[in-house]
């Protein structure tokens, strides 16, 4: 069944999302199935990722760590700590909308495995599109094994660890922060108010 739904649901990622707003509730048990949900252990995404980390600290910074501990379900891409080493977690408004902006371009509706990444790559002839929760876009590749994502301005990210599963979606370890297009600051700030609403 995840088959059929793979090309509808993870090549623009949108579908996924759409899935999770009709199945009412939580939407968790509609894309996580019961093997993922076992394996997730009982914590959220952010009670399981480290505390002291950049990614998590930025995030609570601007206030996204409620969105990452609520129902999601969510994908995460954690850049390893060095490549947020430039991150200001200022809260004067203009720099909390533009680190808002760069975090919500690390997350998307809905759990997507690597192997569902793989298989919109295979299905979108060696390229994949992922709709982030900030309103842009990332594409993902393949580099030999390796799944590559690249954001706006051609900054590419490895991803070096996948699959890390919680109650509330997935995580995957990559190589580089992946930034927001021109202008996609306004409607990550938009979309970060939205998520936590859900």
């Amino acid at each position: 069944m995840l088959k059929r739904a793979l090309p509808l649901c993870v090549c623009a990622i949108i579908g996924l999302a759409a899935c999770d707003q009709e199945g009412g509730g939580n939407g968790t048990a509609s894309t996580q199935p019961s093997g993922a949900q076992e394996a997730a252990g009982n914590k959220t995404i952010a009670a399981g990722i480290d505390q002291n980390g950049r990614f998590f600290q930025a995030a609570k910074s601007v206030g996204l760590d409620a969105t990452l501990a609520g129902p999601g379900p969510y994908t995460v891409f954690i850049p390893e700590d060095q490549a947020l080493a430039s991150l200001e977690s200022d809260q004067e408004p203009e720099a909390r909308a533009r680190l808002t902006g760069i975090l919500t371009n690390h997350i998307l509706p809905g759990t997507i495995l690597a192997e569902d990444i793989g298989k919109a790559i295979d299905n979108g002839k060696g390229k994949a599109t992922l709709a982030t929760m900030g309103g842009g876009t990332l594409t993902a590749t393949r580099q030999g094994n390796a799944i590559v994502v690249t954001d706006a301005a051609g900054t590419k990210a490895t991803v070096s660890k996948a699959d890390e599963r919680f109650t509330n979606g997935v995580v995957h370890r990559i190589s580089a922060a992946l930034m927001p297009g021109a202008g996609g600051e306004e409607p990550a700030t938009e979309a970060a108010g939205n998520t936590t609403a859900q």
